[in-house]
């Protein structure tokens, strides 16, 4: 089932999987009981995440709090990881929650978190090493699929996209973040464990492939290889120009056809999204001149790094009256812009997030103030909460995504800004101890996604940040 077709279901009925008893539950009154499933019906368990848990219900005061990251940072190991050993290999598929397919990016995103447990759990290390290693097998199947299968043989209910579907492939939008997650999964676990076991000839080929992929959609000669159409009366789930996007002008950049939500671009220049390529092409640099003499590979790899980054900085900045320089969200590089910020990761808010610059970076300051203001049409204010939403349920009117609240909070420097948003994540998960994809500003309990493993990973990713670097902002006593 496609996301968006799945948001129009109402919140309480059932998905495309049925949502687990445990997830329905609302919390009674301050009783604050788990909501995790029984421990012999959890799909994996690490000993080093269920000790941080321990640690974290012992030393922070918020009960309410402490009962949501009880829930949420676990919740991609309880409910969504399906862990095997084959051939002697690890494999990992990694499902969204209510969804039965792998997101390259979704899946990345999800166990994330769980990368500096690596070194002091082998097991859990072992299961991220499955992820990345099925993943890798994934983009050898299709390096422009967004999602897929773990049965190589099951046939996609999108069959019929005018595009070149595969058996094994979900959904084939083509999203440039899909295969920068992957490289960053894959970077960041080498890093925190030292284990290159990952790094074999399979993956290799499968890297090449991935640079290949970016070379070909940045179009100078031609349209690329890649088009897609589907039938449907929602504008964005599908593409113009015959499949192929609007008119670009060739500059650098990387085409992306749709945006990390699966909706697809105004423009094909998407410039958080080729931040990130800049800074995921130079972490492929670094791994692949340390576990192999592919020296035509970094060359290739380092060249498109730095072309993508002057590209980006030359194209993708405008003047916004309010605000002085920001970052467009999208061009074409014809001189036409779209000037936005959608919750969905990467975005302009993360780019720091996800290894481009730092938050001190003026345009990037500029370009957050914008994000989280009136002038982003996509930015919504209720009663007592305001947050940023997304294209992607605009269908429903104005929703604020959980995600952006907490994109917001994972890059403040501030402390009052901090707390505001673990505040207002507080204040809307509805009872229910989880996050959620969207709610609406004034009615919380009006939210899609019950299982939506993502939010749970990021919003507990959060909550551990703050109680490494600044623990004092959690010992509220909750009223």
């Amino acid at each position: 089932m496609n996301r968006k077709k799945f948001t129009r279901i109402s919140a309480m009925a059932t998905s495309a999987l049925m949502v687990p008893d445990f997830m329905l539950k609302a919390a009674a009154g301050k009783a604050f009981t788990s909501q995790r499933p029984p421990v012999g019906k959890r799909n994996f368990t690490s000993d080093a995440v269920e000790s941080l848990i321990a640690d974290v219900k012992k030393n922070v005061k918020d009960e309410e709090l402490v009962w949501m990251f009880e829930n949420c940072f676990p919740n991609t190991l309880d409910t969504t990881v399906f862990f095997e050993m084959k051939d002697g290999k690890p494999d990992t598929y990694v499902i969204t929650g209510d969804i039965d397919a792998m997101w390259l990016r979704d899946s990345s995103a999800q166990v994330n978190p769980y990368l500096p447990l690596c070194k002091e759990d082998k097991h859990l290390a072992q299961m991220v090493e499955g992820v990345i290693r099925r993943q890798t097998k994934c983009i050898l199947l299709d390096p422009y699929a967004n999602a897929f299968y773990k049965d190589s043989n099951k046939i996609s209910p999108w069959k019929t996209d005018q595009t070149e579907m595969k058996p094994g492939v979900h959904e084939r939008k083509w999203e440039l973040d899909s295969l920068c997650y992957c490289i960053r999964l894959a970077y960041q676990y080498w890093k925190i464990t030292g284990n290159t076991a990952h790094m074999d000839e399979e993956w290799h080929n499968a890297m090449v492939l991935v640079v290949e992929t970016m070379k070909d959609q940045q179009r100078k000669n031609d349209k690329g290889k890649y088009h897609f159409q589907r039938r449907t009366i929602t504008l964005s789930d599908t593409l113009a120009g015959d499949g192929y996007g609007k008119p670009v002008k060739p500059n650098g950049m990387i085409c992306s056809a749709f945006r990390n939500s699966d909706d697809a671009t105004t423009y094909l220049y998407n410039k958080p999204e080729n931040l990130f390529a800049v800074t995921a092409l130079r972490q492929l640099v670094e791994m692949i001149i340390a576990t192999s003499h592919r020296d035509e590979l970094v060359m290739t790899a380092r060249n498109l790094a730095d072309e993508v980054e002057h590209a980006t900085l030359k194209n993708g900045i405008i003047d916004y009256t309010a605000f002085g320089k920001i970052y467009a969200y999208e061009c074409d590089g014809l001189d036409h812009t779209v000037a936005m910020e959608d919750a969905g990761i990467p975005g302009l808010i993360t780019i720091p997030y996800l290894g481009y610059g730092t938050t001190e970076d003026e345009v990037y300051k500029s370009s957050r103030k914008f994000a989280l203001s009136k002038d982003n049409p996509y930015f919504y204010q209720g009663k007592s909460v305001e947050g940023i939403g997304s294209q992607h349920l605009a269908y429903k009117g104005e929703m604020i995504w959980p995600m952006g609240i907490i994109s917001r909070a994972i890059t403040s420097t501030d402390n009052a800004e901090i707390t505001h948003c673990i505040n207002m994540l507080k204040a809307t998960h509805a009872g229910t101890g989880f996050m959620h994809e969207g709610f609406k500003p004034n009615s919380p309990k009006n939210f899609t996604r019950h299982w939506f493993a993502w939010a749970n990973s990021f919003f507990g990713e959060m909550v551990w940040m703050v109680y490494k670097e600044n623990p004092g902002l959690l010992q509220r006593e909750s009223k």
